[in-house]
């Protein structure tokens, strides 16, 4: 088996000495052995180890705990449970699909309410079911009403009611800020037009480049969620084929 320096590795890779130091000490890769003077010994595996993290790392998408998800695949995979790596993978992949449709939606609605068009009605909700339906958080749910992106009603018991509306309001709230707006920002929106449905958002969000607004800013998104779909693609290829070189052979005895 061939054996590798900590200086051949990070040649290899394209980083710097210190980064494989710090993928060891973050449980990015395996736990290389040492050699009786103390450098560490790196094989093949780390390599595709190595390869498979800065793939991973470089997909920036944060929303949801989609940051969290892909790191926690990546040690994952370092421990060499390739079979567990896979099936996390796909599922950050299924949800890397669900917040393109999330985006997509959220520029269906802002087109339809600048135009004037009816939205689709449908039975008041209650704020755990907002939450359940939406995925947004009590938390997140709290905070946007605290800020004034929303003004829920209540029933004569004191408890909150979610109108169609509301839900909309919501959709938007939710894209603008996986896309990384402020509150701030989203608040100007969201009053602008309410008062005049025709209001430049351009000038409304007041972001730093001219060109942006809403339908941009999930466009953006989208393109970031498209890049994320696709490198976790790689990933899952990358991971069959590291099972097929590096992974135990099981120990469960066949049936015959």
């Amino acid at each position: 088996m061939k054996t590798y320096k900590t200086a051949e590795i990070a040649k290899m890779i394209g980083i710097h000495p210190n980064t494989v130091r710090l993928y060891e000490e973050w449980g990015f890769i395996p736990k290389p052995e040492r050699q009786k003077n103390g450098y560490r010994v790196f094989t093949d595996q780390h390599i595709a180890q190595f390869r498979l993290a800065r793939l991973a790392l470089q997909m920036e998408v944060l929303q949801n705990g989609l940051r969290k998800k892909i790191i926690e695949m990546v040690k994952t995979a370092a421990v060499g449970d390739f079979d567990r790596a896979i099936t996390m993978t796909a599922e950050y992949q299924s949800q890397v699909r669900q917040e393109q449709k999330n985006a997509e939606e959220a520029i269906y609605i802002v087109q339809c309410l600048l135009a004037g068009k009816p939205q689709a009605k449908s039975s008041i909700m209650k704020r755990k079911e907002v939450s359940d339906s939406l995925g947004i958080s009590m938390d997140a749910l709290r905070n946007w009403e605290m800020n004034g992106l929303l003004t829920i009603k209540r029933k004569e018991n004191g408890y909150r009611v979610y109108t169609e509306e509301d839900i909309l309001r919501l959709k938007i709230i939710r894209v603008l800020r996986c896309a990384n707006y402020s509150l701030e920002s989203i608040l100007r929106l969201l009053q602008s037009i309410s008062v005049n449905p025709h209001a430049d958002m351009k000038a409304v969000l007041n972001t730093p480049k001219p060109d942006d607004d809403i339908i941009s800013a999930c466009d953006r998104l989208i393109l970031s969620l498209q890049t994320a779909e696709q490198n976790a693609q790689t990933i899952l290829r990358m991971l069959q084929e590291m099972k097929k070189q590096f992974g135990k052979p099981s120990t469960i005895p066949p049936v015959f």
